[in-house]
């Protein structure tokens, strides 16, 4: 994974103003200031005095700012704050009565996935919630793994959890990290890039042939259960229009049978587990 070392640098000391937090925002983004500052409505002059600390930007540019940049609702807040601004985006636990309407709307979609697997998991990958489905392919795998925080990724490249099961794991690990590279530019979270090169050290082998665009998307995931292959594709969904920075950084997973033998087992264990 050459191609991703850049993960591997040092974490740069975090900017201490308004404007080097959004020169930082805007270089991640591979954006010039005239881009930014088109794309904002507003000058490269005044931007470029606003990145220099010459000028101070108003609560509404740099909201407007971050909107343009993509910036992650929870750095939105950083940014308020090292403007001299209160930050606008809470953070509650997900058992907050305020959150009522996101938990329902989590259980609704994990339940109705059964009788295949599904479960959601915050910006760390640790599994926040599953559906009963998620159980019976854990069988066998150490008790001490699966204790809290219990990290899905970590489970996927473990020697003692689903890796020796997984028959196309160079290829899935390989997707996995592709996937979790792109997070850690996107967001620059520092526990995610550990996370990255944690996941790293595992003894992966090597893949046969490299990712492309085609057998990247609809990769299935294959895994060893009972002496027979059970195969899956998955998606991701996230909330479209998240205000809470909980629910931002909240995605759920459901894996769909890629064949009739996986649907049919599926449903059986549905049924043995009434």
């Amino acid at each position: 994974m050459n191609a991703h070392a850049s993960t591997a640098r040092a974490e740069p000391a975090k900017p201490v103003h308004i404007g080097a937090h959004l020169r930082e925002w805007r270089q991640r983004r591979h954006l010039s200031q005239l881009d930014l500052a088109v794309e904002a409505e507003i000058s490269a002059r005044h931007l470029s005095f606003v990145e220099t600390g010459r000028s101070a930007p108003s609560r509404d540019m740099v909201l407007k700012l971050a909107e343009r940049l993509d910036v992650p609702l929870r750095e939105r807040n950083v940014l308020l704050v090292a403007a001299g601004f209160a930050p606008a985006f809470p953070q509650r636990p997900l058992e907050d009565p305020a959150l009522k309407s996101a938990r329902e709307a989590i259980n609704l979609v994990l339940k109705a996935h059964e009788p295949h697997p599904a479960l959601a998991y915050d910006r760390h990958y640790n599994l926040v919630s599953a559906n009963r489905m998620v159980a019976p392919l854990l069988e066998g795998v150490p008790e001490r793994l699966l204790g809290q925080p219990f990290n899905i990724l970590r489970l996927a490249f473990h020697p003692e959890g689903l890796a020796p099961r997984t028959v196309n794991l160079p290829e899935w690990a390989a997707h996995l990290l592709e996937r979790l590279h792109r997070q850690c530019e996107a967001t620059a979270d520092p526990e995610l890039l550990k996370l990255y090169q944690d996941l790293k050290s595992y003894p992966i082998p090597a893949r046969s042939a490299p990712l492309t665009p085609d057998n990247n998307v609809a990769l299935p995931f294959k895994l060893r259960l009972n002496g027979e292959v059970l195969s899956f594709i998955s998606t991701t969904m996230v909330f479209g229009t998240p205000v809470d920075i909980t629910l931002q950084e909240l995605a759920l997973e459901t894996f769909f049978p890629a064949d009739e033998l996986t649907a049919e087992r599926m449903r059986q264990m549905a049924a043995s587990m009434g």
